[in-house]
């Protein structure tokens, strides 16, 4: 008997929000099946493996906030812009009921040591890159402020700088889930970078 078709955008969006919410390894693939009304045979054929899945539907969630990021660096003052960035920071990993947290820190917080399993590399990889990228556009918008005259620091260094905090940021939600607080860390941040508003 042929496996039914299934929606692959569908099953991708029900995998990532079971990842995010328990993890790579606190999820089966039976766990994704039985959400998504599919047979767990029919995702062993379409991804070949949990890990594959996984890192299938992690690049499409990347695709799709940096796209958000990149608006949001998009416009306005440099202040206005990096604000803007930490917004979409913050209400990513405050969204969903309880929140879901940051499925980049908690993935790499899953990660094993070292060299360990082909998951651990591969998804190291993703993780790394979309972060790599999330400071690439960072710095560009620091690049074009200081051009218009707004920074006067090194683009580089700030930032990394910034997108250290939004994973310090990703663990005090966890720790603590004050949303304000996080937002005065953030507008602290700002401050820091560019210096206060006079």
């Amino acid at each position: 008997m042929r496996p039914r078709e299934f929606d692959h955008d569908e099953v991708l969006r029900i995998a990532f929000e079971k990842f995010w919410r328990k993890g790579v390894r606190g999820t089966s693939l039976s766990d994704i099946a039985h959400d998504a009304c599919v047979q767990r045979g029919s995702l062993y054929n379409a991804f070949g493996s949990k890990e594959a899945l996984f890192l299938t539907a992690y690049e499409r969630y990347a695709a799709d906030y940096l796209g958000t990021i990149e608006k949001a660096l998009g416009s306005g003052s440099l202040r206005k812009r990096l604000m803007a960035f930490f917004d979409v920071t913050i209400r990513n990993f405050r969204s969903g009921s309880p929140p879901r947290g940051c499925p980049t820190t908690r993935g790499l917080m899953e990660l094993a040591p070292g060299q360990g399993e082909r998951l651990d590399e591969n998804a190291r990889q993703v993780f790394a890159g979309l972060m790599t990228r999330i400071t690439a556009l960072v710095r560009e918008a620091l690049s074009n402020g200081a051009a218009r005259g707004e920074f006067q620091g090194d683009p580089d260094i700030a930032a990394l700088h910034i997108a250290t905090v939004t994973r310090g940021l990703a663990v005090l939600e966890r720790a603590y889930g004050d949303e304000a607080q996080l937002r005065k860390i953030a507008a602290h941040t700002v401050d820091l970078v560019l210096g206060e508003p006079t």
